[in-house]
């Protein structure tokens, strides 16, 4: 099975987290948390720093792994470095996700979740 290495930001402002929907590939309309593939010789943190660049025209503080999800889906294995991020500068502005939500605790189960993203939510519910 082919093997996919990502990190995910999870943006926290204050009580809410930011998410974000995909706007293309076979997930498109799913909600996941932003970030993307690591690139050889990139850490994850410089990979996050690089990738929320990319997507959301932003600069993150990356603070520390929340976890590592392990998730088989169909077609590849997921292995994805979730780390808990805050903004330092930037807007958010989307470039590759259709649309973004600030979400509180209550909020969370309220968008529909790709399932690697939807295990973190007992840790990012019990942390808020």
């Amino acid at each position: 099975m082919k093997q996919i290495e990502v990190v995910a930001a999870i943006i926290r402002k204050g009580d809410k987290i930011f998410a974000t929907q995909r706007g293309y590939g076979d997930y498109k309309d799913g909600w996941e948390f932003p970030g993307g593939k690591m690139e050889a010789g990139e850490t994850p943190e410089e990979a996050l720093r690089r990738e929320i660049w990319e997507e959301l025209e932003t600069r993150i503080i990356v603070d520390s792994l929340l976890q590592t999800v392990e998730w088989d889906y169909p077609q590849f294995h997921l292995t994805m470095h979730c780390y808990w991020c805050h903004i330092e500068s930037g807007s958010l502005t989307l470039k590759e996700h259709e649309a973004a939500r600030w979400l509180v605790k209550e909020e969370l189960e309220s968008v529909a979740w790709l399932p690697a993203d939807l295990t973190l939510l007992p840790a990012i519910q019990a942390a808020l």
